[in-house]
């Protein structure tokens, strides 16, 4: 059996204090991304979201975050998928970004909502013509007989498509998690960490700081 208790990393890089974050959650974040990418770090954008549906049971997925502003956080998926018909059941959601090489990590909860066809069809739109025509063939989340199967179809989708542009699937497109509370987690010597959470109120975000 493997032993994971002595496995320990004493976290000394940084600190975080209610007095030097920005009063506005996004801003924040913005700033903390910005240094994941000067670290170039892997898919700085990787977040785990957590959908649970109408029988409360929890599911978890790596996801990729492409569009961030003051309304809220946005990924793209199949609107068939598992993770939208979660959604559509309950559309509490919970996303986290983990940078252990900065030692830190942003936690969001919020409501999911579907963002507008105009800003599906801009993004998608800038997707690779390979990327495009995935997403016509791929029915997430469901059952396939095999690889090759799927990349028959891939190859039939090119066919279809080869004298144009690739539309936008009706079955594809963004969410956009609307934030009710934001943690900005900083590590910190013998686990004593310091962890800033923003929480809306009204149109404002109180900050307050958790126990480690």
């Amino acid at each position: 059996m493997l032993n994971l208790q002595d496995m320990r990393q004493d976290y000394k890089k940084a600190e975080l204090s209610e007095e030097s974050v920005n009063e506005s959650p996004f801003v924040q974040f913005e700033q903390w991304f910005g240094d994941a990418q000067k670290s170039h770090l892997l898919e700085p954008n990787s977040m785990v979201l957590a959908t649970c549906a109408s029988d409360g049971v929890p599911n978890l997925r790596a996801v990729l975050l492409k569009i961030f502003d003051e309304r809220g956080f946005v990924f793209f998926t199949n609107y068939h998928s598992d993770k939208a018909r979660e959604i559509e059941e309950n559309p509490n959601v919970a996303a986290e970004f983990l940078w252990l090489d900065l030692e830190r990590q942003v936690r969001v909860r919020g409501r999911c909502e579907k963002i507008s066809t105009a800003e599906s069809l801009s993004y998608f739109l800038k997707r690779s013509r390979e990327s495009q025509i995935g997403a016509w063939v791929s029915d997430q989340s469901k059952i396939i007989s095999s690889r090759k199967m799927l990349m028959m179809q891939i190859e039939k989708m090119k066919a279809k498509f080869q004298s144009g542009d690739v539309p936008l699937p009706d079955f594809w497109g963004g969410y956009r998690i609307l934030p009710q509370s934001v943690e900005f987690w900083q590590g910190r010597e013998s686990r004593l960490h310091d962890r800033i959470l923003y929480t809306k109120e009204g149109e404002n975000w109180k900050i307050s700081r958790l126990a480690p």
